[in-house]
């Protein structure tokens, strides 16, 4: 097969995909931006070409108190989620011997995700609430005298959901990350005298960068867009952008929940350019 024959087949090959990632991404995602400078009132969408939605959105100080809110709930989601996912992952690679096991343990971490992301959340409102069973349990023990009343409608709530809700999102990849480790590395560190904690830092953990990189990417960009999680586990006391988007949505103004979501995506796009400048990821593609 000749080099342009051969050439004209790839191209041929990728058509399909290149099609399906045009009309489902790039056309919604460049009507959005078109759509982010028109012009709307009460009751109408006017196709302008204005810069107020923008000039609104980046000048208002409440846009810059929602954004840090919902970078808060973000680092400290990736925070407990990256803790709690290198544990997990680190245990079910290095000391579960059994691949039997391994695939057992990894299925009980995905049961969670056979119910609605909604139902899950809705189920700690009976455990946190002010006389929910978590309260009881710690009253009657004596450990408290009355309710806690952070534990619900808070952003201690909000981040416990959103951990619950994307800790698989992080075991997964760092996993994938450990089991690709060659073992004899290990082997070497230990018989150099390495302890299990300098196995750790210096072998393992440089080793499980992608997958931690990867890992964070899933999260952050999870946690920066959602909205149902904080409008149900804050009782709507918090904000966050995606909410913002949603609440203008409902108030028909479209345009302006458009802009909202093109500086969401750029600042998104921001963030998981720096984690892959930090972290080459093809290692692990």
């Amino acid at each position: 097969m000749s080099a342009s024959n051969s050439k004209r087949g790839s191209y041929f090959l990728i058509t399909p995909m290149a099609l399906v990632f045009a009309i489902f991404l790039v056309i919604p995602l460049l009507t959005i931006v078109v759509v982010s400078f028109w012009d709307y009132d009460e009751y109408r969408i006017l196709p302008d070409f204005i810069l107020e939605n923008y000039s609104y959105l980046l000048g208002s100080s409440v846009t810059w108190q929602i954004y840090l809110n919902t970078f808060k709930y973000a680092a400290l989601t990736w925070v407990f989620t990256l803790g709690i996912g290198f544990t997990v992952a680190y245990f079910l690679a290095f000391h579960v011997r059994s691949l039997t096991w391994q695939i057992i343990l990894f299925m009980v971490c995905t049961i969670p995700f056979w119910t609605s992301n909604i139902i899950r959340m809705i189920s700690w409102i009976p455990f946190l609430g002010r006389n929910g069973l978590l309260n009881q349990a710690l009253m009657g023990t004596g450990i408290i005298h009355e309710p806690l009343e952070f534990l619900l409608f808070s952003d201690f709530a909000v981040v416990l959901a959103d951990v619950h809700l994307y800790t698989l999102f992080m075991v997964v990849p760092i996993f994938n990350s450990m089991m690709r480790i060659d073992r004899s590395l290990i082997e070497a560190a230990r018989d150099n005298g390495a302890s299990a904690w300098a196995t750790l830092r210096h072998v393992i953990l440089p080793l499980s960068k992608p997958g931690i990189a990867i890992g964070s990417i899933f999260v952050i960009t999870v946690v920066m867009g959602d909205f149902i999680t904080v409008r149900l586990m804050s009782g709507g006391q918090s904000a966050s952008v995606g909410l913002q988007i949603s609440n203008e949505i409902g108030l028909l103004q479209y345009p302006a929940a458009a802009a909202s979501a093109v500086v969401l995506l750029i600042t998104v796009l921001l963030i998981v350019t720096a984690l892959l400048r930090l972290v080459d990821i093809r290692k692990e593609l």
